[in-house]
């Protein structure tokens, strides 16, 4: 290896008294050469591990050839002096103070070098043993999450993620270099989820076909209509914690109350729906079908019951027929229910509400006018909601004295035909009303 260097001499003829500077490239000592292989050789070593580890290595390596080159021009400028003929760095003065500020600096900087070749070293020891550290603390913090509740969906996404990397044609071993270890790591787990994935859409699927089957069974009548019933307690066992489920059992009740001629049977069921109802309404009080239907039991119930009994099933009734209102503002179902209540407390005699007013201080208050917006308000969702419902509108204008609207409610009812079993009871009522008006 070769340095430029520059020197100056002056001629010894004594006709011509001028001096010249040649610049021409000198060898470095063995032992300079020596510790630039020696660099040289740690940088390819360093390579193997880390382009970032290399650029270092490369800019130590050039930093320390350099430095070592100034420092040896500056020995041999120190020992052979200041006479003639003698050579100097060509960027520096001849001055001693010029030569001792150079020195210091170049002590300096070979004592930086040396300290980074140091930690370059450690560096490169460390870099084999990172991926395992790494490795292994992550699969703490795996291990910690599959022991937390809030973390059971973080597997699927796992899987997704390295069913993408296989689907790509990875190895094993490159997932785990680019992040598939945390696969490999809860392939367990994955298979685990997968099959509570599956069973659940299972009983999810079975629950739906349940429920549309009961559906269907409510819109029909006499033998089939009670098989509702029996369908859904069939699967009382497996459902019983699903609000959906339930609220449609406490509907079978109804249903089952509705098509049994026995009033022992009338009140079992009635009892019973009543219950199942609650239930169902502790596991969900958002659901506006539960409380509607509840509603409903309580005032079936009621027939059965003792006048505190059929008093308190009243107010239930007002109050859960409020919250399925307030939850599902569009059912005509609710407002229908709504205003057979509001006439019901608008017939009741002086007696009875005085006996409402002993036994919990505040009567139910409602009029005519009350139940006669909600029948309307059922009709305005719902055009021609029901045949009882013309019957009811008919019977509220006949006690306000509008008789021609009470006609013209009557022929409505009349015009639909009589399909279910509450056709034919709104059918005995619209005869009866009839010669009134």
């Amino acid at each position: 290896m070769k340095v430029r260097v520059g020197y100056s001499f002056r001629s010894q003829n004594a006709s011509s008294s001028h001096s010249c500077v040649c610049v021409h490239y000198c060898p470095l000592p063995r032992s300079i050469a020596s510790k630039a292989h020696y660099l040289s050789a740690c940088i390819r070593r360093m390579a193997q591990g880390d382009s970032k580890v290399l650029a270092l290595g490369v800019l130590a390596g050039a930093a320390g050839i350099g430095l070592a080159a100034v420092w040896y021009q500056s020995r041999r400028a120190v020992s052979t002096g200041e006479g003639p003929g003698a050579w100097r760095p060509a960027s520096y003065g001849s001055s001693g103070a010029g030569q001792t500020e150079v020195l210091q600096q170049l002590a300096s900087l070979i004592q930086c070098v040396s300290e980074l070749k140091e930690e370059v070293r450690a560096l490169k020891d460390a870099l084999p043993h990172l991926q395992d550290h790494v490795r292994d603390e992550l699969r703490e913090r795996a291990g910690a999450r599959k022991a937390s509740p809030y973390n059971r969906t973080t597997p699927t996404r796992r899987k997704r993620a390295g069913g993408v990397a296989r689907a790509e044609g990875q190895s094993s071993e490159e997932g785990e270099s680019e992040g598939g270890y945390m696969t490999a790591l809860t392939d367990s787990e994955e298979e685990g989820q997968r099959d509570e994935d599956q069973q659940a859409q299972e009983q999810l699927d079975e629950l739906t076909v349940l429920l549309r089957k009961a559906d269907g069974l409510h819109e029909c009548n006499g033998a089939q209509k009670m098989e509702g019933l029996s369908t859904l307690l069939e699967k009382k066992e497996e459902f019983d914690q699903k609000c959906q489920y339930l609220w449609r059992l406490t509907r079978a009740y109804a249903d089952a109350h509705d098509m049994t001629a026995d009033s022992q049977e009338k009140k079992k069921y009635a009892e019973n729906g009543k219950q199942i109802g609650a239930l169902a309404i502790s596991v969900n009080p958002l659901c506006a079908e539960s409380h509607q239907w509840y509603a409903i039991l309580c005032g079936l119930l009621s027939e059965y019951e003792s006048v505190q009994n059929k008093i308190k099933n009243g107010y239930l009734y007002k109050d859960h027929l409020d919250e399925a209102i307030k939850l599902k503002p569009h059912d005509p179902l609710s407002y229908y229910l709504m205003g057979r209540w509001c006439y019901a407390v608008a017939q009741c005699t002086w007696i009875e509400r005085k006996i409402a007013a002993t036994l919990f201080g505040e009567p139910p208050s409602a009029t005519v006018q009350d139940a006669l917006q909600n029948f309307l308000k059922a009709e305005e969702i719902c055009p021609k909601y029901s045949k009882l419902n013309y019957v009811f509108l008919a019977k509220c204008y006949k006690d306000l004295g509008q008789r021609s609207k009470a006609r013209a409610m009557c022929d409505c009812a009349s015009a639909m035909a009589g399909v279910t079993k509450e056709d034919e009871e709104a059918q005995k009522e619209l005869d009866s009303l009839l010669p009134s008006l």
